[in-house]
């Protein structure tokens, strides 16, 4: 299968038909536990749902093929997906290496929860190369990276940091989750492991939350997977079931989120009421060239800061109708959110603060003339009032 196309592994990959019946989907092993041939007799050697079940075992043959990865992990959450990989790897001491601009919940996990456990993290603009190599410590064993970032879509040139992290003895971790595998393949430019928030393009539908540790290395997958097993943060059964289902149709969407996106950023680089457009498909963006050369396509994300400041932030993201206001992203519908006050309030007072005037846009699949309709009655919303 790995020969195949990216559409073509997406629908098939882990996905036989069942042996019994014949049916062309696989079914949902809503089991929490299976009959032994014995003790220790596991049939298909499966035993206990936590530590393994047909249905996420079918998820994780997808998602391993669809980032060209020698093995996946699914989880409950992305965020349980992180704290599986960065247990899995550190230990007390160590250091970690993160990007200025990434989603509050990482930032949080590693400032909160791990570093009373003795895990450092320092911050630097991972988009310039030279900051790169004197953040990095004799510590370092992990270089974080995010690109595009959340929320201002930066662009982080995988494989020159994955060379400079190599060469330190650190192992770069890529979160995926804005350009989604049908956008970029971080594994195939030199990252070790690949991060997923399953809850955003691959699920693609706002109706499961789910995350995603992809290997590129064998030397990771042990310890991580015991960290899944012993902790238990696992996907059920029928999340695996959405996620693959999902994932069926994640490169059409992403296609069509992409072009939406681009066309509105267009749009709005010509309005006034915008100081600042977020998206890496404008040519004026500075990781133009570099996202051009990594990614096949810029994307469903775009960011805006207005120009009359927060208050007009505010107002905007309470203004528009089709855009409506929640937090996450890469559903087929439009979401609008303010960061500073909704994903990424835990860097609010910090170097990773998001400015105040920003608001974030996961754009849909939408027909665009309408969504810029949206967006044209919001900025008149708050003009008038």
């Amino acid at each position: 299968m790995s020969d195949r196309a990216f559409a073509t592994r997406a629908i098939h990959s882990g996905q036989q038909a069942d042996p019994v019946t014949g049916a062309i989907i696989p079914p949902i092993y809503q089991s929490s536990t299976h009959v032994q041939d014995g003790i220790g007799g596991f049939r298909g050697g499966y035993e206990y749902n936590r530590a393994g079940n047909p249905t996420r075992d079918s998820l994780q043959t997808q998602l391993a093929a669809l980032e060209g990865g020698v093995a996946a992990l699914s989880f409950a959450s992305g965020l349980a997906a992180e704290d599986a990989l960065l247990r899995g790897i550190l230990r007390p001491g160590d250091h970690v290496l993160l990007g200025n601009d990434v989603y509050g919940g990482t930032y949080r996990l590693l400032t909160t929860v791990l570093a009373p456990w003795g895990i450092a993290t320092t911050t630097a603009e991972l988009s310039d190369l030279d900051a790169v190599r004197a953040a990095l410590r004799p510590e370092t064993k992990i270089v974080w990276v995010e690109t595009p970032s959340n929320p201002l879509l930066k662009i982080v040139d995988i494989a020159a940091v994955a060379e400079i992290a190599h060469a330190a003895g650190a192992a770069v971790v890529v979160d995926n989750t804005f350009a989604s595998p049908a956008l970029q393949q971080p594994l195939s430019l030199g990252a070790d492991l690949v991060v997923h928030s399953t809850t955003k393009y691959l699920g693609g539908h706002s109706d499961v939350l789910g995350g995603a540790v992809v290997f590129g290395d064998d030397r990771f997958v042990e310890p991580v997977t015991f960290q899944q097993f012993a902790v238990g943060a696992v996907s059920a059964p029928l999340d695996a079931w959405l996620t693959t289902r999902g994932i069926k149709t994640l490169d059409v969407r992403v296609r069509r989120h992409s072009e939406n996106a681009l066309a509105i950023a267009e749009w709005a680089v010509d309005r006034p009421e915008f100081g600042e457009v977020y998206h890496p498909g404008l040519s004026s963006h500075p990781g133009h060239e570099i996202a051009a050369r990594q990614m096949s396509g810029f994307g469903g994300m775009l960011s805006l800061g207005l120009a009359a400041g927060p208050e007009a932030a505010r107002a905007f993201a309470e203004s528009t109708e089709l855009f409506q206001l929640a937090e996450s992203l890469g559903g087929v519908e439009s979401l609008i959110g303010y960061p500073p006050e909704m994903t990424h309030a835990s860097v609010r007072g910090t170097a990773l603060a998001v400015p105040e005037n920003v608001v974030r846009l996961s754009v849909g699949i939408e027909d665009v003339a309408d969504l810029i309709a949206d967006l044209e009655q919001g900025l008149a919303r708050i003009a008038s009032r």
